[in-house]
């Protein structure tokens, strides 16, 4: 019997939606957080669906999150807990700090290619997470992302405007706005070179390289690595046929 799951990363700025059948990812798309409840209905009209799975960095919107669900579709979304068994040892302190989002990732990329790994998620913030290979979570680092930089630069100065973020082919920039683009593209790739770099180091061992997230295309030529956008959403999925509690809720 088909599967039809809907999956939902809720983050600060967008909530990304995988529309799944059986394992087959056959739609996805983003609504901004704030208006998931005046949206959602236009993109998934009248399907039907087995289940929701998803995990939330904003516990403000869950609520309406899961009104909107029972509402519309006549389901009470499963949301990610760290009560869940992700598969690792999680050597963070304490647990419960660190983002179901994350978790989900990381358990999607060592489900995905194995470990040790790196997992880069450049998002709206831009975390960077180490599993070892032990399969243990053991941390990572967190950093604001470049949108939110570029905004910072044009909150916190008179003139300096807000621009697009973009490679440039150069590292000089010949005017403002290609000086501003250059310095948060350049200065973001040495960021995360070296960040990289210093967990390899720390790791004491080669590790697999992904990426995922809204700006990781934007990245990955640079730095080399493998990208897969929809890691966390297949995360999702994966953790639903994983999850007792997963199958209870399609039967």
């Amino acid at each position: 019997m088909l599967q039809r799951v809907l999956t939902a990363d809720i983050g600060n700025t967008f909530t990304k939606f995988g529309v799944f059948e059986d394992s087959e990812l056959q739609k996805r798309f983003a609504i901004p957080t704030e208006r998931i409840v005046v949206n959602l209905a236009q993109y998934v009209g009248d399907t039907e669906f087995s289940a929701i799975i998803a995990c939330s960095v904003v516990p403000e919107a869950e609520t309406s999150f899961k009104e909107i669900c029972t509402h519309l579709l006549g389901l009470e979304p499963l949301m990610i807990t760290h009560e869940i068994d992700f598969g690792m040892s999680i050597k963070y302190e304490p647990p419960e700090s660190l983002g179901t989002d994350r978790l989900v990732t990381a358990f999607a990329a060592v489900e995905k290619y194995g470990y040790p790994l790196i997992v880069c998620d450049f998002g709206t913030a831009t975390t960077i997470d180490v599993v070892s290979s032990k399969r243990e979570f053991i941390g990572g680092i967190i950093f604001p992302g470049v949108e939110m930089l570029s905004q910072a630069l044009s909150e916190k100065t008179s003139k300096l405007p807000k621009v697009e973020v973009k490679k440039t082919e150069k590292v000089i920039g010949s005017s403002t706005v290609s000086c501003i683009q250059s310095g948060i593209f350049y200065g973001y790739v040495g960021f995360a070179e070296k960040v990289i770099s210093k967990m390899l180091e720390e790791m004491g061992e080669d590790a697999k390289i992904i990426a995922t997230g809204g700006n990781a295309k934007l990245f990955a030529e640079y730095l080399n690595i493998l990208v897969n956008e929809n890691l966390t959403l297949e995360g999702l999925r994966l953790l639903f046929e994983r999850t007792t509690l997963g199958k209870n809720s399609a039967n």
